[in-house]
């Protein structure tokens, strides 16, 4: 079973806010408004997401149907 993970996206500009949340934005992989990254559902993705919570929108990511498992063709 993959483990849990976390659809993260930018709803708001980090222009104005302070650098901290804009490093922030940069280390979870955004950087633009409309951008989405799937980051694993760990204590140090949370504390990130806590830190600019004004800017972000968090959703369970949708799991993976993976059709090759171990199917080289």
């Amino acid at each position: 079973m993959a483990e849990p993970a976390l659809a993260v996206t930018q709803v708001r500009s980090g222009i104005g806010t302070k650098p901290k949340h804009r490093g922030t934005l940069r280390a979870l992989g955004l950087g633009r408004i409309g951008r989405t990254n799937i980051l694993p559902d760990r204590p140090e993705i949370r504390g990130m997401i806590a830190r600019v919570p004004h800017l972000v929108e968090v959703r369970p990511a949708p799991e993976r149907q993976d059709t090759a498992e171990g199917d080289p063709t």
